[in-house]
């Protein structure tokens, strides 16, 4: 019996290609926030260009630290991939403009991009002053929508859009959660508009990974209940979350737009109900 033939024409690919193939091989990728740490817990941009060069894409890291962003992508070429480190603060017009160009002077191109640049913040609602509310939505939100309308302006066909959003986004009572929930609205809209360009827009939903910027907002003792209240009983990192957005970002994911993918463990794990024991469960419904 003979195989089917492998999907002929545009978005196809070799089915008995190595198992090592690289997903990103010819790709040329912007990731804001990409810089990396001298120590601790990986950064989610940081994981992101890595596994993206990792994968033969040629990488522009951006952030506005010039030594986390010549930390990426010193660790990129010694690993024998290429990129190039962009000094770039992506709440100005000017700095998103001034990127994509950058990015296409070296690579010749840009087809894919990832907003990973966000703030966190506990602050409810109604708990901040408009300022800190601006800057909050600016940070989570604007970031994305202003240098998106740069990039998304000179990707051909088969151009990839990546959003990095978060569970707080499903019921948004933090000002944090709010500036989600529209990135989320925003991957949506522009995957409609996009589409007949051959434009993809997804998203990356992050649950309870323990990473470098969440070390930086919760003691080490957070880490085991976080790990307690996934259902799958495991702590995620940024690797995970690396992969999620490796994947949607590939033609692997050709098909594939206007869709948020949860990365969270599962969501939250069981919670008792109220007054029932596990042997109560167990014997429920019983004949006698």
């Amino acid at each position: 019996m003979t195989e089917p033939d492998a999907p002929a024409g545009e978005g196809s690919f070799d089915i008995d290609a190595p198992m090592s193939a690289e997903w990103m091989r010819g790709r040329a990728a912007l990731v804001t926030g990409g810089g990396g740490r001298e120590s601790g817990p990986g950064t989610v941009g940081w994981a992101i260009s890595r596994l993206f060069a990792r994968h033969g894409a040629r990488v522009a890291v951006v952030d506005v630290n010039p030594a986390a962003a010549q930390r990426t992508v010193s660790q990129i070429e010694r690993s024998g991939g290429a990129a190039i480190a962009v000094i770039a603060d992506v709440t100005r017009d000017e700095d998103c403009r001034r990127a994509i160009d950058e990015a296409l002077e070296a690579f010749g191109g840009l087809d894919t991009l990832v907003n990973n640049v966000a703030m966190w913040s506990a602050s409810e609602l109604f708990d901040v002053e408009p300022e800190r509310f601006e800057e909050l939505l600016g940070m989570n939100l604007k970031t994305a929508w202003l240098i998106s309308r740069r990039a998304t302006q000179v990707m051909p066909r088969g151009g990839s859009v990546v959003n990095i959003t978060s569970v707080a986004a499903r019921r948004p009572g933090t000002v944090y959660g709010l500036g989600k929930a529209a990135l989320e609205a925003m991957t949506g809209g522009a995957a409609y508009l996009l589409g007949e360009r051959g434009i993809r827009v997804n998203a990356v939903e992050l649950g309870a990974l323990w990473t470098g910027a969440v070390a930086d907002n919760l003691p080490p003792q957070a880490r085991e209940p976080r790990r307690q209240m996934v259902a799958l009983q495991t702590e995620g990192n940024c690797w995970d979350a690396a992969a999620a957005v490796l994947f949607l970002a590939s033609d692997r994911a050709r098909w594939i737009s206007g869709q948020v993918l949860a990365v969270d463990g599962g969501g939250f794990g069981r919670t008792p109900y109220p007054g029932v024991t596990p042997s109560a469960r167990a014997s429920a419904g019983a004949g006698t």
